[in-house]
């Protein structure tokens, strides 16, 4: 599903060249989970963007669900992009002019889906949104804009989810909430997800977790998820 071979990602500072990501290479399958973990500018969410196709490296190469994203310009990887993936931020990047329901139903209309609104309710209603469907974002708790976020990812019924830091600005008690949202829904639709975090409860749900220092990996280590 995913394939990232010896990437590399460099950048001209003030100071000289500073490399971001340096031979970075990992496997993931289909309706596999990885975390990518790692200490604050180790190089996680550039590793991600080049993963979704949103950057590109300085060398290297990904194949995301058969496609070569590396050989595609911006607008190549963008129509893969909205047939395959989906994306969780921890900011949660909803419109505050549109409703929850609104908000879920735009992706979905911007393709073409004759059905937009009732799966929409009907994701709002899995993560137990339901009565909350015609707030605005600002009228809702940042939890509440979270599980909005993610179901408007699966609604789209994504191959692959890409989340950076779903949990950063949430309680304890809320992230859990999200957490087992994901993995959830992982298993009903078989999501492939690809999660950068601190957070070592969410890392471990993950099948498989990728340690980067300073733009390498250290640890490639595989472990059974924990549920």
């Amino acid at each position: 599903m995913i394939e990232a071979k010896n990437l590399t990602k460099k950048v001209q500072t003030s100071e000289g060249e500073l490399v971001i990501l340096d031979d970075v290479s990992l496997q993931v399958s289909d309706g596999d989970s990885l975390a990518i973990i790692g200490a604050s500018g180790s190089g996680k969410s550039t590793l991600l963007g080049i993963l979704a196709g949103l950057d590109v490296p300085t060398s290297g190469s990904v194949r995301l669900n058969g496609f070569e994203l590396t050989d595609m310009d911006e607008e190549g990887r963008a129509k893969v992009r909205a047939d395959n993936v989906g994306f969780v931020f921890q900011s949660f990047q909803l419109l505050p002019g549109l409703s929850a329901l609104e908000n879920v139903m735009m992706p979905l209309e911007l393709h073409g889906h004759g059905d937009a609104r009732e799966k929409s309710e009907a994701f709002l209603g899995r993560v137990g949104l339901s009565a909350r469907m015609h707030h605005y974002p600002k009228q809702l708790s940042g939890g509440e804009q979270q599980r909005v976020a993610i179901a408007r990812a699966f609604a789209s019924e994504p191959k692959i989810l890409f989340a950076d830091e779903p949990t950063g600005n949430l309680d304890s008690a809320t992230g859990l909430k999200v957490i087992d949202l994901l993995f959830d829904l992982n298993k009903e639709q078989g999501t492939t997800l690809v999660l950068v975090t601190h957070e070592d409860r969410l890392a471990k749900r993950c099948r498989h977790q990728l340690e980067l220092e300073a733009g390498r990996v250290v640890v490639p280590a595989v472990r059974a998820a924990v549920n």
